[in-house]
């Protein structure tokens, strides 16, 4: 059974584990959930960052879809398609990074989404074995990991 989000003030107040909610006093409950979002941060009962990343990796290709126009057009320089890209869908990916506990796993998730769009935008299929490095080079971006430390 999974566990309930509570704070831990709350604790001793939740008896039984199959409680939905907790009443706080003058008529007013919470609801108890695993996870919620909060001013756009995804917050978990595990205290890691695997529902933020996934969050902000759906931002991050909501945002890219809006700007595959420009993102993909051949007319534009690719320094120029990297600036757009750092500005617009990298910035609304790590939005709030400062503060995520990150694993391993969480990062790779990262850096597989940037490198799908990184391959979109430069008109390259995954069969055609471009170094990673090399793409991000041509766009004129650093490693998303890299971002990430450097944010923290």
């Amino acid at each position: 059974m999974a566990k309930s989000f509570i704070c831990s003030g709350c604790l001793n107040l939740v008896t039984s584990a199959h409680r939905t909610s907790v009443d706080i006093g003058d008529s007013a409950k919470f609801e108890l959930v695993d996870k919620f979002c909060y001013l756009g941060d995804m917050l978990s009962v595990d205290g890691d960052a695997d529902a933020v990343v996934e969050a902000r990796i759906r931002i991050g290709w909501n945002k890219f879809r809006q700007l595959v126009p420009l993102l993909t057009n051949k007319d534009m320089s690719l320094v120029m398609r990297g600036r757009l890209y750092s500005s617009c869908v990298r910035s609304c990916m790590l939005h709030g990074s400062e503060t995520w506990l990150l694993r391993k796993e969480n990062v790779v998730a990262l850096q597989r989404a940037e490198m799908r769009m990184v391959r979109w935008m430069c008109g390259v299929k995954l069969k055609d074995t471009f170094p990673s490095k090399e793409l991000r080079e041509r766009l004129g971006i650093d490693d998303i990991a890299l971002v990430l430390q450097q944010n923290r």
